[in-house]
């Protein structure tokens, strides 16, 4: 009968707990590397986006998520309105300003 069934045979208990933490150690390197790589420069990226929206104000130029230069007219506590060109002023959330641009990069006569 042994053709059907392989005989189980006992292994040595002192072997497991060095087999276990070299089965664990791959995915705590992994969780390491995706850490510093992945989800680190997010989350200072985020702050960095956060305490930039909270420092805009007026007369400030700025691009949005939508790729719309212009300069911030008025601002408030979630809504900025943009002038994006002579009397033409859009309505933006607060948080779509991506990014600050230099003084003078908007050419809007």
């Amino acid at each position: 009968m042994d053709f059907f069934i392989s005989p189980a045979w006992a292994q040595a208990a002192g072997g497991s707990s060095a087999s276990t933490w070299m089965n664990i150690l791959p995915l705590v390197l992994i969780f390491v590397v995706f850490y510093f790589l992945l989800i680190r420069p997010q989350t200072k990226r985020a702050k960095e986006h956060r305490e930039m929206v909270a420092k805009l104000s007026a007369g400030d130029e700025v691009v949005t998520t939508g790729g719309i230069l212009g300069r911030i007219a008025e601002i408030d506590e979630s809504f900025v309105t943009l002038e994006v060109a002579p009397k033409v002023t859009i309505r933006v959330q607060r948080h779509q300003v991506t990014q600050l641009m230099p003084k003078g990069t908007f050419k809007g006569t």
